[in-house]
């Protein structure tokens, strides 16, 4: 679904991603992990096109979009979950996950099963999203990247800042989405428990490199705790 080949990009004279190749499948999670500062958002904003690469290219469901806007590739089917939230304070949660079908006919309704996947929401579905807690933030920016039904939904550190309760909650949808098949997920993640139970495959990066990739069933045996260890 995602090819990701030997991206380079930089922020005035510093190297910050090194030949940096990556993937995601179908019905599979992609953990990328590594420590503050090795490039991991930098990664996931040269997929969404939010910053430009060098060199290398991205394809996504065996199109070449390394040079489409970053709305191009919402549309072809990328929900991007970014670091911090982002959703909209002063919206309600209503209006905040209409914000994910704004390229969708004004008719489109919010699919229902997104209130399957965070009941929460529903409950609070005319509260401004300013008045959420972090936990409920992060569910209404991972329900509004899904409710366009996106092919791969990518995720930088969801769990960032999270209560326990709901970091399983999290975890328990990301499972969910993956094993329907339908869709390819990329995590970011710094929280190594969080990462291990759910990765079906991983890469660590470091200095802006990748260090190291396998098997989410092999990460302990390959040291990987270690590797991404603050």
């Amino acid at each position: 679904m995602l090819s990701i080949k030997n991206i380079n990009q930089y922020y005035g004279g510093s190297h910050i991603l090194r030949d940096v190749s990556a993937g995601a499948e179908l019905g599979k999670v992609t953990v990328v992990l590594g420590r503050n500062g090795v490039g991991k958002t930098t990664l996931l904003k040269s997929l969404m096109g939010l910053i430009p690469i060098k060199t290398g290219s991205i394809e996504f469901d065996g199109k070449p979009i390394h040079q489409a806007t970053p709305y191009e590739r919402a549309r072809a089917g990328i929900g991007f979950v970014p670091q911090g939230r982002e959703i909209f304070a002063r919206l309600t949660v209503e209006e905040n996950l209409r914000m994910g079908l704004a390229y969708k006919k004004g008719s489109t309704p919010i699919p229902p099963h997104l209130y399957e996947l965070f009941p929460v929401l529903k409950q609070m579905l005319h509260r401004r999203g300013g008045d959420l807690s972090g936990g409920q933030q992060q569910q209404l920016a991972i329900a509004r990247a899904l409710a366009a039904a996106p092919k791969l939904l990518v995720l930088d550190e969801p769990t960032e800042g999270i209560q326990p309760s709901i970091i399983k909650d999290i975890g328990r949808v990301i499972r969910t989405l993956a094993d329907q098949g339908g869709m390819a997920i990329l995590l970011v993640e710094q929280y190594y428990d969080f990462a291990q139970e759910l990765a079906d495959d991983y890469l660590v990066m470091e200095r802006g490199e990748v260090i190291a990739r396998g098997r989410g069933k092999d990460m302990e045996a390959d040291g990987v705790r270690g590797m991404v260890a603050i």
